[in-house]
């Protein structure tokens, strides 16, 4: 629940429509529960840590794993006090944490993140256009580097160098036909000329 326990009247439908439309756009992909106004639904966390967020994501499968939490705000709940009281507490939990603000207050709502070291996954708008309503990614952090996988300095191990066989040098082309042909060539015997009758 907000700390501000009593909202305009006209921020307070906004607030629980937008909780409502994000729960229907999510049934596809997610278990979805909600806490729209002062209800107490669906807990983020147990025992004394329980949170309530006004969207609670839990996944489809078997065992239905908390995959994110939804914290819906209007005008007048993006200050200090809801980003130290629920905010922090949101981003705590071992889960995404997305957050929803009107579209003027975007920028204010990054700022007191950014302030208070509060770890948000994603920060959207919304404004209303006639009677739909419109929604618009502002933020996403950025994704964690993957591991190098480089071995550590401070080790010294390196790699083996590779060897490179030199080719053996080659020998000039006549004189390697030159030691053919005495290898084949057999050896010449001197002949004596005959001794003509007479």
């Amino acid at each position: 629940m907000s700390p501000i326990l009593l909202r305009p009247v006209r921020e307070q439908l906004e607030h629980d429509r937008v909780i409502r439309l994000l729960g229907a756009r999510s049934k596809r992909r997610f278990q979805v529960a909600i806490n729209p106004g002062s209800e107490l639904n669906a807990p983020a966390g147990s025992g004394t840590d329980a949170i309530y967020p006004d969207v609670v994501l839990c996944s489809l499968e078997r065992g239905h794993r908390l995959q994110a939490v939804v914290e819906v705000e209007t005008g007048e709940s993006v200050n200090s006090l809801e980003a130290l009281s629920e905010w922090s507490r949101l981003a705590k939990l071992r889960t995404a944490f997305h957050l929803y603000v009107p579209a003027g207050s975007a920028e204010a709502a990054r700022r007191l993140c950014a302030d208070h070291n509060i770890g948000v996954h994603e920060i959207w708008s919304y404004h209303p256009i006639g009677d739909q309503m419109h929604f618009t990614m502002v933020y996403r952090a950025p994704a964690p580097a993957r591991p190098s996988r480089r071995l550590p300095a401070s080790s010294g191990a390196r790699p083996a160098p590779s060897r490179v066989r030199k080719p053996a040098p080659r020998r000039p082309a006549r004189s390697a036909a030159r030691s053919r042909k005495k290898a084949t060539k057999p050896p010449s015997r001197s002949r004596r000329p005959s001794a003509r009758k007479k």
